[in-house]
C-alpha cells in the first residue's frame, strides 16, 4: 500500500506503508476518493509555515520561537500530505458501536489507500449514503470556514457582499451569501475558470482582479455605496488594498485568509481611515468563536456536513482536476505547488 509524503520542500512521492492493528475503538477505511487542502497545507509543503520555527502559544496567545533542542513544527521525509478522505469500513474494533463494516464514511486524514480512525465519539468521522457525492464530501473542510466567514461578518438578506478569492473557501462563501439573499454578490478572482463557476453558482457580476480597479468597480456596482460585507480568502495584500476601497461605508471584511507577511503597499490612511471600515478575523477552529456557547466547531461541522449531504451546497465543479491516486505526487507538485491556477481543489481517485 502507498500513501502521499513530502520528502523534502516541495517534493511529493508515494511511499510504501504497512498499517498496524487496529485498537478496539478504531475502524479502518479502504478510501476511494480524497482531497488536499490548497492553502495552509500549500505552505507546510513549501516549508513557509511559521509553525516550522514557531509555535502559537495558546496562554499568551502569541507566536514565539521554538527553542534549539525543540522539534521543528514540520519534518520532512515522511510528511504526510492530504485533508480529507471518503471510504467504506472494512474492519472495525470490539468498542466500535457507531459503525458497522460496510459503511461509507468521510473524515480528515492524509491521502492514503487505508485509514485508521477513532470510532468512538468521535463526530468527525461521517457517515453518508452510497450515492452521497464524495466532492461534496471532501469539501467539508473548507466549508467550515466558509461558513465561519459569512457568520462572523453577519451577512443578512439585502446586503451587498463581494467574495474576493475564489478558491474552494470564496467559492462556497458566495453560494452562501446567494442562497440567504444577498441583494448583489460579486466574484473577485484573475483566473476566468473560477469567475465562470461563480457566475453558476449565485455571483451577479464577477471581476477580474488583474483587468482594472477592482475597489472602484465595487463602488460602480452599487452605485457608488460600495459593498456591505466582504468575505476576502486570497491573502494577497493588493486584495485588502481593493476591498479597504469597495467597502462601504462601516462595512465589514471578513478576514479568512491565512495570509504571509505583506510586502509595501498596504495604505491603512486612505479609505481605510476615512470610512470607517471593520475587520474581523475569521477563523473557523478558533475555539471559543464570537457566538460561543450556542455556535461552537462542533455546531459549525454539523452544519456545513447536512447543507453538503442535502444538496444545498453543491461543490461538484469546485473539485477540479481529479487525478488517479498512481498520479497524486505529479498531481499535488503540478496543480497545488507549481500551477495553482490551473485547479480549484484538486480530487484524488483511487
Amino acid at each position: 500500500m502507498k500513501k502521499l509524503v513530502a520528502t523534502a520542500p516541495r517534493t511529493a512521492e508515494l511511499k510504501e506503508y504497512e498499517d498496524r492493528e487496529i485498537n478496539s475503538n478504531e475502524v479502518k477505511v479502504k478510501v476511494e476518493f480524497a482531497a488536499p487542502k490548497h492553502g495552509t497545507e500549500l505552505a507546510d509543503f513549501r516549508g513557509t509555515t511559521p509553525f516550522i520555527d514557531g509555535k502559537f502559544d495558546e496562554e499568551w496567545r502569541i507566536f514565539t520561537e521554538r527553542k534549539a533542542d525543540e522539534p521543528r513544527g514540520i519534518e520532512f521525509g515522511d510528511l504526510p500530505l492530504g485533508n480529507m478522505f471518503v471510504g467504506t469500513i472494512v474492519e472495525k474494533g470490539s468498542a466500535v458501536t457507531e459503525y458497522e463494516i460496510g459503511d461509507r464514511v468521510c473524515s480528515y486524514g492524509p491521502i492514503k489507500e487505508t485509514q485508521i480512525v477513532n470510532a468512538v465519539d468521535n463526530y468527525k468521522l461521517r457517515k453518508m449514503s452510497g450515492e452521497a457525492s464524495a466532492k461534496n464530501a471532501v469539501c467539508y473542510d473548507p466549508a467550515q470556514f466558509a461558513l465561519s466567514g459569512i457568520r462572523d461578518a453577519n451577512v443578512r438578506p439585502g446586503d451587498r457582499v463581494a467574495v474576493i478569492g475564489l478558491g474552494a473557501i470564496g467559492l462556497i462563501a458566495l453560494q452562501i451569501a446567494a442562497k440567504i439573499g444577498a441583494s448583489t454578490v460579486i466574484g473577485i478572482d484573475p483566473i476566468e475558470k473560477r469567475r465562470e463557476i461563480a457566475m453558476k453558482t449565485g455571483a451577479h457580476y464577477t471581476l477580474d482582479s488583474t483587468a482594472g480597479d477592482v475597489g472602484m468597480e465595487m463602488k460602480r456596482l452599487t452605485g457608488k455605496q460600495g459593498v456591505d460585507v466582504i468575505i476576502e480568502t486570497s491573502g494577497n495584500v493588493y486584495a485588502l488594498q481593493s476591498a479597504l476601497k469597495g467597502l462601504a461605508y462601516h462595512g465589514t471584511i471578513a478576514y479568512v485568509a491565512f495570509a504571509k507577511p505583506f510586502p509595501a503597499g498596504l495604505w491603512l490612511g486612505q479609505e481605510a481611515h476615512f470610512n470607517y471600515g471593520k475587520i474581523i478575523f475569521s477563523r473557523a477552529c478558533s475555539e471559543p468563536n464570537p457566538e460561543y456557547p450556542r455556535w461552537n466547531r462542533k455546531r459549525i461541522e454539523d452544519v456545513c456536513w447536512e447543507l453538503l449531504m442535502n444538496g444545498y451546497l453543491d461543490c461538484e465543479e469546485l473539485i477540479d482536476p481529479v487525478v488517479p491516486f498512481a498520479e497524486c505526487a505529479e498531481g499535488f507538485c503540478e496543480y497545488v505547488d507549481r500551477h495553482p491556477e490551473k485547479s480549484i481543489k484538486m480530487g484524488v481517485e483511487f
